[in-house]
């Protein structure tokens, strides 16, 4: 679906889209997935906004808001097994749904082992395939 290849990324425009806090269907147990934990998300998204620069209207951007929702829908409303299929299909989402080049998701599970470990997670970076 998306390449991993994570060049050329860092060059031109990005949103960051930091500390993104939503409730997760994620873990490897049944019943840990129906608690619905908080996971914790950062986000860089590179698309061309020069346009929304000049124009300073909104429709000329990618919508933090519009993005968030799709977080929120894709983390809590299907169940994930592991934090990676977590990253993969919130990066799937943002890129079919707007008007992206590529998007870097970070994913982190505050306290997957009690009084052990701080957080777990995984960093995932996917580009647009170009089209044929």
């Amino acid at each position: 679906m998306n390449e991993s290849r994570s060049e050329g990324l860092g060059e031109g425009d990005t949103i960051l889209l930091e500390g993104i806090q939503v409730p997760a269907a994620l873990g490897v147990s049944a019943a840990e997935r129906k608690m619905r934990r908080p996971v914790l998300l950062d986000m860089e998204i590179g698309c061309d906004f020069g346009a929304a620069a000049r124009s300073d209207q909104i429709r000329h951007t990618l919508h933090y808001e519009r993005i968030f929702e799709v977080v929120a829908d894709v983390a809590g409303n299907q169940e994930h097994r592991l934090v990676e299929a977590l990253g993969q299909r919130v990066a799937d989402a943002v890129l079919s749904k707007f008007d992206a080049d590529w998007v870097r998701v970070t994913v982190r599970k505050p306290k997957p082992i009690a009084g052990v470990l701080e957080y777990a997670g995984i960093r995932i970076t996917r580009r647009r395939k170009a089209k044929r």
